[in-house]
């Protein structure tokens, strides 16, 4: 994977140009759009340059990032959004609006398309406002005065489709952002579609004003680096994404992060039209996360193919692994297939980690003990090639029958929820605490340490149709009633301890 560097991507003999020189006023109060707008488009038109942002509070509307132009904040500068939505603009682009599911917005803060080499850098913050953003929304779509057509009415909310993002960025090549603070959007965070040679280093992202706050979303990219970056989100922390039948994420490469999140730290879709390979992701701290530390998800006809994660801490987080291949949408069967995980240590707690949170994750709709980790496919496709090494998961136990309950000689019953929304508890109550593998061919766990702080009836692992399974060097708690492992309707396996096994047929 070849990604340019944040110090090449501008001219060698780049320009600086002061906002506070071409009119822009940092008071937070006077609205910098077109003068902003004017600079960025002089400053391309000349064959690029840097635009210097001082310190003080540019309050802005939708601004449209043009080719070679870096916006450089300096200490204690911000680019506040306006909190008046008819400040914004959408973007008539080759991105999501144009696919199947038009689920998503192209508004936001800051927009490019078909831009090269553009960066935002420095020890400055970008600030959507986006608490009061989407309250005004929704107060003017009331009103009648802003139009939502997709409103929200089960949730009292204005949709995905009107509220703007803090970047979105469209079919640009050569993108840096480097350091600066990213907050407070009315939707998602830095969203990016169909853009390749991206560098994403150091940021510090906190967007949790509002739903739907996910923290960096990458959609059908190319070559991508996410490093260092420290990200506090109500949604999915960092989420790659493929609306594009004939398009991957391709050659993604995310390390040494920190997350939290009211959702997913890092997951794979839920949209997965095109697909997902070469991705690899390490060094990942996970904290305070409603959902799970890794999901991998293809739902939509999605090929997802070579992808290895590995040296993961999560603590306080929901679930551990969650790898689902589904058929909710899609013209064509998806696949899952060469997924390497190794070196994660996981802590599940019994209540959920979210708690403190001011926007925090739905709510489960039924009763049911703590959710093990999941590989799951669909009758008649399979998830394949999965090696799990060096795996310790922590889990809370103390389930009772009377909460929830799946008897083992009833693991048919069990449902496929084929066509629903991915989620490690899209299958109501599992008949096992660590984990639950169906419709699985090929499986290697080796060196798994699973341990719970208090009892739990159910066995540690349900296989059911598996075959190619192996396990080895698995460290248990001591099961006095019942078996570690239940199989049902699976061939070629190796299991050690093997005196430990239960058939159900």
């Amino acid at each position: 994977m070849t990604v340019a560097l944040c110090t090449t991507m501008l001219p060698v003999q780049s320009k600086d140009y002061k906002v506070t020189e071409f009119g822009a006023k940092p008071d937070g109060t006077t609205l910098n759009t077109k003068a902003l707008q004017s600079l960025i488009d002089k400053v391309s038109s000349k064959g690029g340059g840097r635009i210097v942002f001082p310190e003080g509070k540019y309050l802005t509307g939708g601004l449209h990032l043009k080719s070679k132009v870096e916006l450089h904040l300096q200490k204690n500068a911000v680019i506040l959004g306006s909190t008046d939505p008819f400040q914004y603009f959408e973007l008539q682009t080759t991105g999501t609006q144009n696919q199947e599911r038009k689920d998503n917005s192209s508004l936001a803060l800051i927009v490019a398309d078909k831009a090269e080499r553009i960066s935002i850098t420095g020890e400055g913050a970008i600030d959507g406002q986006g608490l009061a953003l989407a309250l005004n929304a929704d107060s003017l779509h009331h009103a009648g005065i802003y139009v939502d057509k997709n409103y929200n009415n089960r949730r009292k909310r204005p949709s995905e489709l009107v509220r703007p993002k803090l970047l979105y960025f469209d079919s640009c090549h050569g993108v840096c952002i480097e350091s600066v603070e990213m907050r407070n959007s009315s939707n998602w965070g830095l969203s990016f579609d169909l853009c390749s040679d991206m560098v994403l280093k150091n940021l510090r992202i906190f967007n949790r004003a509002y739903w739907n706050n996910d923290g960096i979303d990458v959609t059908d990219c190319r070559n991508v680096r996410i490093t260092g970056c420290n990200i506090n989100s109500a949604d999915d922390g960092i989420c790659l994404k493929s609306y594009h039948a004939d398009s991957f994420n391709d050659s993604i490469y995310i390390s040494n992060c920190e997350i939290r999140s009211s959702a997913s730290a890092v997951k794979f879709g839920t949209a997965s039209f095109g697909g997902f390979k070469n991705v690899r992701i390490d060094s990942i701290r996970v904290f305070d996360t409603f959902r799970s530390a890794i999901a991998i998800e293809s739902v939509d006809g999605g090929q997802i193919d070579n992808i290895r994660v590995s040296n993961i801490v999560a603590r306080n987080t929901g679930n551990a692994i969650f790898i689902r291949l589904g058929q909710r949408a899609g013209n064509r069967p998806g696949s899952i297939r060469n997924v390497f995980i190794s070196n994660v240590d996981v802590e599940i707690p019994f209540g959920r980690p979210d708690i403190n949170y001011d926007l925090r994750g739905p709510e489960v709709d039924f009763f049911h003990n703590s959710f093990p980790s999941s590989i799951c496919g669909i009758p008649g496709n399979k998830v394949e090639n999965v090696h799990l090494e060096n795996i310790k998961i922590s889990c809370p136990g103390r389930a009772t029958r009377g909460m929830g309950y799946v008897a083992l000689s009833r693991l048919g019953q069990v449902p496929e929820q084929i066509k629903e929304y991915p989620e490690f508890s899209m299958f109501g109550e599992l008949p096992s605490w660590g984990f639950y593998v169906r419709h699985v061919k090929g499986l290697t766990m080796k060196n798994l340490s699973l341990s719970i702080n208090e009892d739990d009836f159910r066995p540690a692992f349900v296989f059911d149709d598996a075959s190619g399974i192996s396990l080895s060097d698995c460290s248990l708690p001591a099961m006095k009633k019942i078996g570690q492992f239940v199989l049902k309707d699976c061939t070629d396996y190796q299991l050690q301890p093997s005196g430990q096994i239960s058939e159900v047929h």
